[in-house]
């Protein structure tokens, strides 16, 4: 199955350092052309002489050592693989990965590679749940860096929880799936909207919502990933462009429509992922008003409803809506579905934790038009995007082989 693929596989310095020997050996049998690098601490807990049987290469450890090829070796490894699956991941390499450290031959070949990168986390439980260490998670995972697991159970400290390594067997799955897949959405055009609009009250002020972007980013990244040309309106944020995706920035409702309608025509499928504000300042006033003491009042007037206008002309293309709300979920997301005739809405309740504007998580349910309804757990948002581009292939009449 992965005849003719190159994968670097990295080992940092855990206790789950034994269970690569396990993902080499499955890699191998599969065809792979499997090449390692350990971290010094990695040899601690595993021989280099081990995976270097099982790879039938050498092993790469130290960065200055004599290179076993006429060529600059971590360099040419960055550029020759196929993928780099780091298994088992520490706190400490994640926390390096994120920051962009080089100081030995793994976390270069890291920092150098243009290669899909996938990371297994491996550590006890208090240390996987350190902001620290989630934030970084979800910087990595902001660059396409994909994570796999942890799993939950008994730790070589003694305590139960997660942070487990995977087991080898479901990391050369996910690591399979992805080597041998096709490109679900090549050839399609995808928008999505992210963000939330700001409606100016005067050169300094402007009225708001919570929206961090980052369900509409994630978005945009699986679509890339699955093939599409994807095109992102943003609202302002300042969450990185995902690799290979074109940003057209926006800053209020009406910029954000009218980006929206310039492009619609030219679209397979549009995502309206943004928390477009429904009304706006009827004045926007040319200097900084002034306090003055007394009751300000400020006349709003409605932004144009840029989802049920698309719903409206749509021909060919999938529509898909969003509905954040904070009571009766599913029957006022239903009605926003009917309404706005989308072929596809993303409900979720804002005010559960972990599920609100800003959080790295979230729980919607998939709701569709012939009555279908699809509940998600609780998932990081890139993990929910991937299940939602799924979903929009099977709409698009295209499946997984």
């Amino acid at each position: 199955m992965l005849r003719g693929k190159k994968i670097l596989v990295g080992v940092s310095g855990g206790i789950a350092a034994y269970k690569s020997a396990e993902v080499v050996s499955r890699l191998r049998k599969l065809g792979a052309e499997v090449h390692v690098a350990m971290t010094k601490g990695a040899t601690e807990f595993i021989a280099p002489l081990t995976l270097r049987t099982l790879s039938m290469n050498p092993v790469h450890v130290e960065m200055f050592e004599e290179p076993k090829r006429w060529n600059v070796e971590h360099i040419a490894l960055a550029e020759h693989v196929d993928a780099v699956l780091v298994a088992p991941a520490t706190a400490n390499l994640l926390a390096k990965m994120a920051v962009g450290i080089a100081d030995d031959f793994l976390s270069t070949v890291l920092l150098a590679t243009r290669a899909p990168i996938f990371v297994a986390p491996a550590m006890n439980h208090a240390m996987f749940h350190h902001s620290a260490t989630q934030q970084n998670l979800e910087t990595l995972r902001t660059r396409s860096v994909r994570v796999i697991g942890p799993d939950t159970g008994f730790q070589a400290c003694g305590t139960d929880g997660d942070g487990r390594m995977s087991e080898p067997v479901e990391i050369v799955k996910i690591l399979v799936d992805f080597l041998t897949s096709s490109k679900l959405l090549e050839g399609k055009k995808a928008l999505v909207t992210a963000g939330g609009t700001q409606e100016p009250l005067d050169p300094v002020r402007y009225l708001g919502n919570r929206s961090s972007g980052r369900m509409g980013y994630a978005i945009a990244q699986a679509l890339q990933e699955a093939g599409a040309e994807t095109i992102l309106v943003s609202a302002p944020t300042d969450l990185p462009v995902p690799h290979e995706v074109k940003r057209i920035s926006v800053m209020t409702a009406q910029e954000m429509h009218d980006a929206v309608l310039e492009q619609f025509p030219k679209m397979d499928v549009v995502i309206k992922a943004a928390a477009v504000a429904d009304y706006r300042p009827k004045e926007n006033a040319s200097q900084k008003i002034k306090k003055q003491g007394t009751s300000l009042w400020v006349e709003l007037v409605p932004n144009p409803d840029i989802l049920a206008e698309l719903g409206k002309i749509k021909s060919t293309q999938i529509l898909v809506g969003f509905a954040a709300e904070t009571e009766n979920l599913i029957a006022n997301a239903q009605d926003k579905m009917r309404r706005k005739n989308v072929d596809m809405l993303v409900a979720n309740d804002v005010t559960r934790p972990g599920s609100g504007f800003g959080s790295f998580t979230n729980s919607v349910s998939f709701l569709f038009p012939d009555g279908r309804r699809i509940d998600l757990p609780q998932m990081n948002k890139l993990e929910v995007a991937r299940h939602l581009r799924d979903e929009i292939a099977g709409l698009l009449g295209v499946t997984k082989e």
